[in-house]
């Protein structure tokens, strides 16, 4: 980059004078002070020619980045540079060279000869000024073409021998030069230069020309242009980036004890290996100086690197590779290839300095084992010693400590003790001699001062010390045997040393340092504190291998080399486990290194990852930084983040330093998020460990990296030359840490390859591109790369016990659909496994569905034990129908266990038996079944092939199942573009475009070009997601929801993770804890177009149930390409027929049992198709994608969350829990009072009274017609005797009056109807109204009757705010002045009309009434208007804006529901029961429901079943259907088994129609009513218990109606039943549901259940059994642990409430039971939510039972007396005596027992006991 000069101002002509006079002056003063100093001429600035001898060059020929640095040590000044005969030229920043070099400077090179090895000659120096002194004038320099991508040089003095690092592996070359060299070299003889050079493509890599050689005695110089400016390596410092920043950097070498921070000082190892990429093609190359003197490297732009080195010789080895990676394999393979870990050590390890105890090492032990976390190692740091003193451990604080290894041996798991270099020279705590450093003196291993005889003591932990020399055999003899001493009282596994740097905390030694030239050498590189001997020994002091000077950078190198001597001893024949702090080139053969002692901070996290990959190329893969942090005291967030990231350093550990916070992850708590997350990823990592360790045999066999650089394996690609805040396992598990406080999202970098998310095994789409990757709190990103197949392990809590466990396959398929991998297995200890061939080998590949397992050595016979077990691939396209497997050479056999995942592309093949050892073969299919197909031609027309290729979709016959679709979408469908996904802790949000290139298909209606996804959070188990319109406001729902404001949901505790998907858009939702997919709408089909709306979504299983309301013929919905349409029509129940009410609202039951529901908020006319594949597909016709999903996670957890948000149902008042009678076609008053008076005289239950529309004049709301006169005296009568009336009313109000007709007058004047848009005329239609004055023909069809006599009627639009009022003024005007009533039943609310739109049949808007797309409804042809409005007629809203009834027509009945409730209680001051046709999601708060207008067929009975428990999910718990069938003449039988069924109804109503028989219990004969009067006895008698499950759900929410697999999800077979039900959790009802059948087939879950005719335990559990069924008799069965509250029954509910209070009590296996009672005065509003009632805890505990009272609200002693108590199950024991506590005495009760049914019976009546009191009773 060229700079600029400093800004240049304009000066006068005078100014200009007087500046060029002094500039004269000064430059004669320098010269002449030059001359006088040296007697050398100065180097003049001049122009000439800069290859004339010692000159400066011009300005325009002086690149600064070229400029060498003349004056490295201090800042410079003129004097100096002219001193030094070098260039002076300011510049105007002080980082270039203000002085530097120019060709006047440097050696000749003479006599350049040929050698076996290569080259050699003899380099004289160029006369010049000095920089150091004691320049050396004559050197040699050879060179050795040591291998065909290996050359090195080396310039010594021949004279002279100096020193050389006495490298324990590298061998001294002794030729023949290779001669196939990837390299030339070339040598400039004047003045001396080398230049290595790329032979392929003459790119020069290294060119020493730039600039001098310097060779002194203790000051070498040489610099080198580089043909790159992607720098990597060096160390160890701390560098923020991984590529070397260029810009004047100085970067000393020098091993130190110093903390790492954000600065240049030099660390603990000493590395001058360095790497360099040259272009994509991959070539790079590297450079090694093999000098351990202290030093410093210069980076400079350009770019060049100048070594300033203090001694020994200039030794430089330069690597050639076709990769970065095979650079580092070369490297090492000169220095030595890392060592083969023990497999323990590649798991977690804990430690800290200062645990102050062993008390609180054993709790930390413990609570991490408690918390599950996987962990093999616990380490101790010196405090374990006694007083830090090295082969001594604490025998107060640390007492038990051989007892406490033990333990963790026992437990599977290692004990790890540090070991510092330093010796005390004190004695032991007890004033012994301290043994260590007595033996150490005898033997003479210490390093000596100067006089090479005196041991040299400094200070560290233990006090006063001295300092083993390892470089001496003795020294290595001597510590080998304190080890193993030691280890006979401690049995350690591993060895940690650590302040081998080496470090003292005086400066030097005890005395100082002597002032010589070791000490303070002329030039001192820029090291911390610019001193020598700073926070070390003196320079001057002497080992085996040289002086400090020279070798101090080698004494952790030589210290590990004699701790595995030590090992070697201790362990023989095992690995063992060796971890550094110091490091040199090679060390990586005999230890692991940690990054020091780093600080708790974000960016020392960051920078942990470039010290990582350094480390890697170092030749140290074993490498990590301390997790967490060592210094400061960590955060929950930062030690979260960490150990995510550390689990995948390649050395595992947690530590901290002392006075510091704990961090282990068990501290935070055991389910904080944190030990969560640590232990998710950590047992990821334990299950890769076979994957590691099969990197690490590659490292240690080829000096392959482990945590491996992307521009390792992505050089093509120069943005991964940069990547440092992301790495990779080997080639293929991309790590993705987060690395900022707060972040949830990380900007990451994806190289060009296919990636699929390790922990779904969903393929990513991105590829060669920079995303913002989501990673939630407890989210690390791992990614599994394509082409690759990893070998996986089944966890566990320690590598001792997952070594057992059964192996795996990840196999992750490249787009070519190929992988391939491999895998070492060998015992994990023994020392030298590879190379005595003990050990087990397998390489794997894929080609065209064929997984290759090959092994290809086994020698490891223990081995052969394991085998791999599971095989999962990744990308696996299309559907896969079979899997074969064979052993190597032997037939192909079919294996059927596997599953294929379509959502994520999984196959999973289990229960394999591969025993290592062997070779075998595995093939499956894939095959596009006609399941995946997706209609593109659901229109009401057939499709044809024409059509659907004119659409633009695929034509094909299906192949196996005929009902799959002809025509359909391809696969690749994608019509929308996803352009932003933004996270959020609260959501996602996402901007779709419509793209118009890839949506060639033609669908109906205009599509929305841009459209906007908006997930939402809500809360823990529930989330909102919805897709709209941005920029045109469409029709929503306007129907309230409870969800909260803000959403509430944490991170940590929800049960599910969304993620939008891109090509294909798609939304996935995974429940947490199963993994599994439960909604992906990443299929072919999605549409958002004006007027058709579509999407589908893969189902978890094929068992969903719900939407509605259609009848539907079994529970469980049939997948097999069934449609089924919602639209509200006036139509009875039949199969496909849409009928009154709409419910988008599904449940599902996931694999593993779980449950999740899915409301879809919009109200426009819709279908849903259900295919096997299984999904489902939502075709909409209108207003937006708007999805709520609760995520139970069981089924009646799942559905009070549905409750909790659509409101939860209405309380009914005790009365209407009662049986109630009614038909359509009572004559008169007097046909009433008749029924009315049978059943009172048959004394059958009941306690309401219906009227239909027969009652009204003419069908007219609030009139009553001539017939019906005396109704409203009738009523009264009635109601005084106990009983409830409801009338009926419809919406339609006549119009044609030609009396006054206040009803609609006032609606007139209020303006409450319906109308067409933007005019003030009424739709008008025609319903039940008869026009008034003309005589009504009854002969006539209904449909000829409309046209003869059917008044106009208008239509109220209940959403108006006036409408509530009008309607409640015309009911409460209705009770004061005509007659009396209890509830309201509201009919024809769909709305229902007998015209198609209006009188005319003619609607004004074909397109709405007409739409694009015409859903699968009833009369699909005929017109959305069949039969109701036209759509086009507008209604007003709430909040007065206007809305098209096409929006809202299924919202007609739910509008009306709540307006006809509060009218009802405001009217009657009581509780009352509003009972609508018409129902739409949350209107179940407000009233009931029942199933329409039947049919008296039996196979209306089941149905029946199905609806009720389909109305208990949509929130409508009040439900039941028209008992004996509304249409048809029922008939005996079917009749007395109806009545058995209905009477456990919630609504239990008997209703038919005209002109059919009469139907009501006591119309058939005695044994009818006397059947009728016993079962609704039974009825009566639980109503305490039915009343409080009423309560319960209006409460939280749930099913009162209960499927059995609410309760029994966890059994299989409830998942399909349908012809039985429960009330609540505990009472069964097993219905006869066929003709002349006295048997019944029911399933009897696992649980105890009693016969409730009987009483006795039935004795079957979990399985189906034929249960008698007279035809007088149900079979019912209460279950054991459940007590039910009952009521002696009386003729109705106002008389039994009077009567004795009983309880079941059904025990368990266990003598357990438990119950509830909730009672308040049964009609009062809102009595739960005033608390006036009062709630009762039974409790059965062996042989007492216990009442608690939980609220006491109502107290009403005459309703409370119990009387019965019964208990059911109570085991064999006779029993003798019963007491009593109550009301503070103690008293006998009465008791029998039948003890052949081990039932014992209480009798508390004489007792005077109340329930509002709590009692105990006990029996012995």
């Amino acid at each position: 980059m060229v700079q600029r000069r400093m800004a240049r101002k304009k000066f006068s002509g005078l100014e200009v004078t007087l500046i060029v006079l002094f500039a004269i002056v000064t430059i004669i003063a320098i010269a002449l002070v030059v001359v006088l100093a040296t007697k050398t001429p100065a180097t003049e600035a001049t122009t000439t020619d800069p290859s004339s001898s010692g000159r400066c060059p011009n300005e325009i020929n002086d690149p600064i980045n070229e400029r060498i640095n003349c004056i490295p040590e201090q800042f410079p000044t003129q004097a100096l540079c002219a001193q030094r005969g070098c260039c002076w030229r300011p510049w105007n920043s002080s980082v270039i060279p203000w002085c530097f070099f120019v060709n006047n400077h440097g050696y000749n090179a003479e006599g350049l000869r040929t050698t076996n090895t290569g080259l050699e000659a003899n380099l004289n120096r160029i006369s010049s000024p000095t920089l150091f002194g004691n320049d050396i004038n004559r050197v040699l320099f050879t060179t050795q073409n040591q291998t065909p991508n290996r050359f090195r040089f080396k310039i010594t003095n021949p004279s002279n021998r100096r020193y050389e690092v006495p490298h324990q592996f590298v061998q001294e070359f002794t030729g023949p030069a290779s001669t196939d060299t990837l390299y030339n070299v070339q040598v400039t003889e004047r003045p001396f230069g080398i230049k290595v050079i790329r032979r392929s493509n003459n790119r020069v890599l290294f060119d020493t020309s730039v600039g001098p050689l310097v060779y002194s005695n203790q000051y070498l110089q040489i610099s080198a242009k580089l043909s790159n400016e992607y720098i990597y390596g060096i160390g160890e410092h701390i560098h923020k980036r991984f590529r070397h920043d260029l810009n004047w950097k100085t970067w000393p070498i020098f091993t130190r004890d110093q903390l790492p921070g954000d600065n240049n000082n030099n660390l603990y190892g000493h590395h001058t290996f360095f790497m360099c990429i040259e272009d994509v093609s991959g070539r790079s190359f590297g450079v090694f100086l093999m000098n351990s003197n202290a030093m410093e490297i210069f980076i400079q732009p350009t770019p060049i690197v100048t070594y300033r080195v203090t001694g020994g010789i200039l030794d430089f080895y330069i690597f050639l590779g076709d990769t970065p990676e095979q650079v580092v394999q070369q490297y090492q393979q000169l220095i030595g290839l890392p060592a083969m870990p023990a497999y323990w050590s590649l798991g977690f390890q804990l430690s800290r300095w200062n645990y102050n105890s062993l008390e609180v090492v054993r709790e930390v032990v413990r609570r991490n084992r408690e918390a599950g976390i996987p962990f093999d190692t616990q380490v101790t740091d010196i405090d374990y010693m006694e007083d830090k003193k090295d082969f001594t451990y604490d025998a107060v604080q640390f007492n038990g400590l051989p007892e406490f290894v033990q333990d963790l041996h026992d437990h599977g798991q290692k004990y790890v003790i540090i070991l510092d270099p330093a010796i005390s020279i004190g004695r032991r705590a007890n004033g012994a001699a301290y043994e260590t450093y007595e033996r150490g003196n005898r033997q003479h291993v210490w390093v000596n001062e100067s006089d090479g005889r005196t041991p040299i003591v400094g200070e560290v932990w233990p006090g006063l010390t001295v300092y083993p020399d390892f470089t001496s055999p003795s020294c290595i003899e001597w510590w080998a045997n304190e080890c193993s001493l030691f280890h006979q009282q401690v049995q350690y596994d591993g060895l940690w040393i650590d302040m081998n740097e080496v470090s003292s905390f005086i400066q030097g030694s005890r005395e100082g340092c002597s002032a010589n030239n070791w000490n303070y050498p002329p030039f001192t590189p820029d090291i911390l504190d610019k001193l020598m001997y700073s926070k070390t020994i003196c320079m001057d002091a002497v080992q085996n291998w040289g002086r400090q000077y020279d070798v101090h950078s080698l004494y952790g190198y030589s210290m590990a080399i004699a701790t595995e001597k030590a090992v070697e001893r201790v362990f023989p024949n095992k690995r063992s486990f060796i971890l550094t702090r110091s490091t040199f080139a090679g060390s990586g053969r005999h230890a692991a290194h940690w990054l020091g002692d780093n600080t708790a901070s974000w960016e020392q996290m960051e920078w942990s990852i470039t010290g990582m990959l350094e480390f890697g190329l170092f030749g140290i893969p074993l490498v990590g930084a301390d997790i967490c942090g060592f210094v400061a005291d960590t955060t929950e967030e930062l030690c979260r983040r960490w150990m995510q990231l550390g689990a995948f350093y390649p050395f595992s550990r947690n530590h901290n330093a002392d006075g510091y916070v704990p961090q282990d992850p068990a501290y935070f708590g055991q389910n904080s998020l944190l030990v969560n997350s640590s232990r998710h990823y950590l047992t990821i990592r334990y299950t890769l460990l076979p994957f590691l360790y099969t990197l690490f045999y590659k490292a240690h066999r080829y000096g392959e990296t482990v945590a491996r650089p992307f521009l390792h394996e992505f050089y093509e690609d120069t943005n991964s030359w940069i990547e440092d805040t992301q790495f990779l396992w080997g080639p293929a598990l991309l790590i993705t840490p987060v690395l900022k406080q707060g972040a949830e999202t990380v900007s990451a970098y994806i190289p060009d390859a296919t990636w699929y998310d390790y922990e779904t095994g969903a393929k990513r789409p991105w590829r060669k591109q920079r995303i913002d990757m989501h990673l939630p709190a407890d989210k690390i990103g791992l990614h599994l790369r394509g082409g690759y197949i990893i070998p996986i392990q089944e966890p566990d809590v320690t590598t001792t016990a997952s070594r057992r466990n059964p192996l795996g396959l990840i196999v992750a398929l490249n787009d070519d659909n190929t992988a391939q991998g491999d895998f070492f297995w060998d015992d994990g200890e023994t020392k030298n496994t590879i190379e005595s061939g003990e050990y087990i080998f397998y390489t794997f590949s894929v080609s065209n569905n064929n997984l290759a397992i090959t092994c290809t050595h086994s020698s490891y016979p223990e081995g052969t034990s394991l085998a791999f077990e599971s095989i999962k691939v990744l990308g696996v396209t299309d559907t896969v129908t079979q899997v074969t497997v064979a052993e190597a050479n032997q037939q192909m056999s079919a294996h059927g266990n596997f599953t294929y995942d379509p959502s994520n592309q999984i196959l999973l093949i289990s229960n394999l038996q591969f025993n290592l050892g062997r070779s075998f073969t595995v093939q499956w299919n894939q095959v596009f079944l006609d399941s995946e197909r997706f209609t593109c031609y659901p229109d009401a027309d057939l499709a044809t092939e024409a059509k659907c290729l004119q659409r633009g979709c695929v034509w094909e016959t299906a192949t196996s199942d005929f009902r799959a679709p002809e025509c359909y979408f391809p696969k690749q469908d994608n019509p929308y573009s996803v352009n932003s996904i933004q996270y959020s802790s609260t959501g996602v949000t996402a901007d779709l475009s419509y793209n118009s290139a890839n949506a060639r298909i033609q669908l109906p209606s205009v599509p929305i070009q841009a459209l906007r996804v908006e997930v939402k959070y809500h809360k823990n188990d529930m989330l909102q997601f919805k897709i709209y319109d941005p920029q045109n406001k469409r029709y929503e729902v306007p129907v309230p929801l409870n969800i909260p404001a803000t959403p509430t949901s944490t991170y940590e505790n929800r049960l599910y993770d969304v993620e939008i998907k891109e090509n294909p858009f798609g939304i996935q939702i995974r429940r947490r804890s199963s993994g599994r997919v439960i909604w992906d709408t990443r299929l072919p089909g999605f549409a958002f177009n004006d007027q058709f709306i579509q999407i589908s979504t893969r189902l978890p299983s094929r068992y969903i149930y719900g939407f509605g309301e259609v009848e539907h013929p079994t529970f469980r919905h049939d997948l097999n390409w069934q449609t089924w349409g919602m639209f509200t029509r006036d139509q009875p129940p039949g199969y496909k027929l849409n009928s009154y009410g709409f419910h988008p609202y599904h449940m599902t039951l996931e694999e593993e049992g779980n449950a999740h529901g899915v409301l879809l908020l919009n109200s426009n006319g819709m279908d849903v198709t259900f295919q096997p594949t299984p999904s489902l597909t939502y075709r909409i016709i209108g207003g937006i994608l708007d999805f709520y999903m609760f995520l139970g996670p069981t089924p009646e957890v799942a559905t009070q969350q549905y409750h909790e948000v659509i409101g939860h149902p209405v309380m009914p008042p005790y009365w209407a829990l009662g049986f109630q009678l009614c038909r359509y076609g009572y004559r008169n008053t007097s046909e009433v009072e008749q029924v009315y008076n049978e059943m009172v005289a048959a004394q059958i239950p009941y306690d309401v009274q219906y009227t239909d529309i027969d009652y009204m004049e003419r069908q007219l709301d609030f009139t009553i017609g001539e017939r019906f006169s005396d109704l409203p005296q009738f009523v009264d009568r009635i109601r005084g005797e106990g009983m409830r009336y409801i009338i009926i009313l419809d919406p339609a109000i006549s119009g044609n009056e030609t009396q006054p007709y206040p009803a609609f007058e006032r609606g007139l004047e209020k303006d409450v109807f319906v109308k067409w848009p933007n005019t003030n005329d009424i739709c008008w239609a025609k319903v039940w109204p008869d026009l008034p004055n003309i005589t009504i023909d009854e002969t006539l069809t209904e449909d000829e009757a409309v046209n003869a006599s059917r008044a106009h009627v208008a239509f109220p639009d209940f959403f108006r705010n006036s409408t509530a009022e009008w309607w409640a003024r015309e009911i409460l005007d209705f009770y004061n002045d005509r007659m009396k009533f209890d509830g309201l039943w509201i009919d024809m609310n769909e709305p229902s009309s007998f015209v198609n739109g209006t009188t005319s049949n003619q609607c004004r808007n074909s397109q709405l009434n007409f739409p694009p797309y015409f859903p699968e409804l009833t009369k699909r042809t005929d017109g959305l208007h069949f039969r109701t409005m036209c759509m086009e007629t507008e209604q007003i809203l709430s909040d007065g804006s206007s809305v098209l009834h096409y929006d809202v027509h299924n919202l007609y009945g739910w509008s009306q529901i709540k307006p006809t409730y509060d009218a009802l209680q405001k009217t009657t001051g009581k509780r009352g029961i509003v009972i609508s046709r018409s129902t739409y999601p949350t209107g179940g708060r407000w009233g009931g429901h029942w199933l329409g207008d039947n049919y008296a067929n039996w196979n209306n009975l089941d149905k029946s079943i199905i609806g009720m428990m389909e109305f208990s999910l949509f929130g409508i718990s009040y439900t039941g259907a028209d008992i004996c069938g509304f249409f048809n003449n029922s008939e005996y039988q079917l009749c007395t088994r109806w009545m058995q069924l209905g009477a456990f109804y919630p609504y239990s109503r008997n209703h038919n129609i005209a002109n059919t028989r009469r139907q009501d219990p006591a119309s058939w004969n005695e044994t009818f009513a006397n059947m009728s009067r016993n079962i609704l006895n039974i009825r009566y008698t639980l109503l305490p218990y039915f009343y409080t499950q009423m309560h319960e759900v209006h409460a939280h929410g749930g099913t009162v109606i209960r499927p059995l697999l609410h309760e029994f999800f966890d059994e299989r077979p409830t998942w399909d039943i349908f012809k039985q039900f429960l009330w609540g959790p505990a009472f069964m009802v097993t219905p006869v549901l066929e003709p002349n059948v006295e048997t019944v087939e029911g399933y009897v879950p696992n649980a105890r259940w009693f016969d409730y005719h009987t009483r006795q335990d039935i004795g079957i559990r979990g399985q189906s059994h034929l249960f008698d069924a007279p035809y007088d008799t149900i079979n019912l069965h209460v279950r054991g642990g459940h007590i039910l509250p009952c009521q002696e029954p009386a003729q109705n509910t106002f008389y039994s409430r009077q009567n004795y209070m009983k309880l079941i009590v059904a025990a368990d296996d266990n003598q357990m039971a438990q119950g509830t009672l909730f009672w308040d005065d049964g009609d009062s509003i809102d009595t739960y939510e005033r608390s006036q009632y009062i709630l009762i805890q039974f409790n059965l505990n062996q042989t007492t039972l216990t009442s608690t009272i939980v609220e006491n609200g109502y107290i009403n002693k005459n309703e409370m007396r119990l009387g019965l108590i019964e208990i059911w199950g109570k085991g064999n024991s006779a029993v003798s005596q019963v007491n009593l506590q109550y009301n503070g005495n103690q008293e006998s009760a009465g008791f029998w027992t039948e003890q052949g049914n081990q039932v014992l019976i209480i009798d508390l009546a004489p007792n005077s006991v109340t329930l509002d009191e709590p009692i105990v009773l006990t029996w012995s």
